[in-house]
């Protein structure tokens, strides 16, 4: 089984997209995380949905989990709107040492092994310097597990 037979069509975002829009691309689609891409289209980062919640939750609510639990319900539903005006790029994470990447003709095993070093829930599949799509963590272990 190839990374081809694998992957799935996936949204993908740009370094200065709204991070709202990035929030709302995810939630309205149900995705594990969006795949950025640099001004030539190619992939730049995968942008974990826990990165949006990161800039999304104020830092001391992060660092104190009974002050998040003081926060009355009305404040704590809107919580999102702490984006404001940011992009995507200040979603991202420092840049790991390896882009979640691989070409069309990756194994299985080379995606899941990219997927544990990364700890991506998604690769983004590349060939002939175009983007495919992706394969996602819960794509992957649907095929390879057994009946």
């Amino acid at each position: 089984m190839r990374a081809a037979d694998l992957l799935v069509p996936w949204p993908s975002v740009t370094l200065d997209t709204p991070a709202i829009e990035a929030a709302k691309t995810l939630a309205d689609a149900d995705l594990p995380g969006l795949i950025v891409v640099n001004g030539q289209g190619a992939p730049f980062a995968v942008l974990p949905g826990t990165q949006v919640l990161r800039l999304a939750v104020p830092s001391y609510c992060q660092d104190d989990p009974l002050l998040a639990r003081m926060v009355d319900e009305a404040a704590a539903d809107v919580f999102i709107r702490e984006l404001g005006d940011r992009t995507v790029r200040e979603l991202l994470a420092p840049q790991p040492s390896e882009l979640p990447v691989v070409a069309s003709d990756a194994t299985a095993l080379e995606i899941a092994a990219l997927m544990a070093r990364t700890r991506s829930p998604l690769v983004a599949v590349m060939e002939d310097g175009r983007l495919l799509g992706a394969v996602t963590l819960h794509g992957l272990l649907d095929r390879v597990m057994p009946a």
